[in-house]
């Protein structure tokens, strides 16, 4: 009788855990992907890189300082900064979860999410 209700249990918690890593799993892919962009350590913006019909363009600004970004099927890139050195520009687009695009002195951060996959597969 014991054996039989410790099978039980560990049935139970295998459905359990099951179960969760299926939600998991469905919320993570109902996402999609996407970039995060922060700006000085906070989340500014999040924006969907699926069903892009048409490129376009919008700016961060705080004070002198500005990033233009571009959202294309995809992909995403800073098209120009008023940063000195230029180092998000010339980072050019970026489609995967594999490097950020990052400009120090406007303190702005783009990340790829929902992308994993992609980008595991390309590193192997």
């Amino acid at each position: 009788m014991k054996k039989r209700l410790v099978y039980l249990g560990l049935f139970a918690l295998v459905l359990v855990l099951a179960l969760i890593c299926f939600y998991f799993y469905g919320v993570k892919k109902e996402q999609g992907v996407r970039a995060l962009i922060y700006k000085d350590g906070e989340l500014l913006k999040t924006v969907s890189l699926e069903n892009v019909s048409e490129a376009y363009e919008f700016e961060i600004k705080d004070g002198d300082s500005f990033n233009l970004i571009r959202v294309e099927e995809g992909r995403i890139r800073v098209v120009s900064a008023s940063c000195p050195d230029k180092v998000c520009v010339n980072s050019g687009y970026i489609s995967d979860g594999v490097m950020p695009i990052v400009c120090l002195p406007n303190k702005l951060v783009i990340e790829i999410e929902g992308a994993e996959a992609a980008a595991d597969g390309a590193a192997r």
